[in-house]
């Protein structure tokens, strides 16, 4: 069985992306990861270069920053990655550069990716989400977050990144078809100190909106303000391996009140029927999910 790992990333260092990690993480189920740098302000691609792997294939990329429509230029930068795949590869894995696959997940995924390897029914595999919020101790609990996406899925010409790369459709705009498995992956994109988080919320927005819009919705000042949150709650099991060193060196204080939430009336509804039903609410699905 043969996996292509494939990823992106611009300025890893400046906005305290865990790329090290998340390109480690994976490592293990790969047989190579192809890894697109940008053209960036800091030593990313130094970082890259310094990790050590012979399975770590690098394209260096510029990304077109005059693209500022709802997010798509990471999924172009994504396709790049995807496109450099060998056509004989069984499947595709793919991770952003603030994911983290859990290890406890490597023998499950591995089990999956062989007993459904030759079912071409089968276009990718499902994996579950904890999105980390603030510190690496608080988990995003409301409807805002997305809490499963498709990670490793078939190397095909009609398969693409679908909006801003969250996931992945095959031509025209259909979603693929997919089976879950128990797996995690581990969202850090909002757990940065509060001053790399503002800086990275003034760039990432540019991906989105035009300058007049930056001016009248981003914040002025030096640090980002976490307490706007909906629903958070706090994190009790364990984070992957490849991330405690990380954590060590970036975690920070942060404290927040569990027992106050700002959810919307209908999403609190949703979660009491959640509760009674044992049945998860969730929102509008990128992709088809096999029995």
């Amino acid at each position: 069985m043969k996996v292509v790992g494939f990823t992106f990333i611009r300025n890893a260092i400046t906005y305290q992306y865990p790329i090290v990690e998340a390109i480690k993480s994976i490592l293990p189920l790969c047989d190579s990861i192809i890894v697109g740098v940008g053209k960036s302000d800091d030593e990313t691609l130094e970082l890259i270069n310094s990790i050590d792997s012979d399975k770590i294939i690098i394209h260096e990329t510029i990304w077109d920053d005059d693209f500022r429509e709802g997010g798509q230029v990471l999924a172009q930068e994504t396709d790049k990655s995807y496109k450099l795949i060998p056509d004989d590869a069984d499947w595709a894995f793919y991770i952003q550069g603030d994911e983290v696959l859990h290890d406890d997940s490597i023998d499950n995924i591995r089990n999956a990716m062989q007993e459904h390897k030759d079912n071409p029914d089968v276009e990718g595999l499902l994996f579950k989400y904890r999105h980390f919020y603030g510190s690496y101790d608080y988990i995003g609990d409301s409807y805002r977050w997305y809490h499963r996406e498709v990670r490793v899925l078939r190397k095909r010409e009609d398969i693409f990144s679908f909006n801003d790369a969250q996931g992945f459709r095959k031509k025209p705009n259909i979603k693929l078809n997919v089976k879950l498995i128990d797996a995690y992956i581990h969202h850090y994109g909002w757990v940065k100190t509060p001053d790399a988080m503002q800086l990275k919320q003034k760039s990432f927005h540019k991906m989105w909106h035009d300058d007049e819009w930056l001016e009248k919705n981003i914040p002025k000042g030096n640090e980002f303000d976490f307490s706007k949150i909906d629903s958070l709650k706090l994190f009790k099991g364990k984070h992957p391996e490849v991330m405690n060193a990380y954590i060590n060196r970036h975690n920070w204080k942060f404290d927040y009140d569990i027992s106050t939430n700002k959810l919307k009336t209908k999403d609190k509804i949703k979660r009491i029927i959640e509760r009674l039903t044992g049945i998860k609410l969730s929102g509008n699905r990128n992709y088809n999910l096999l029995k």
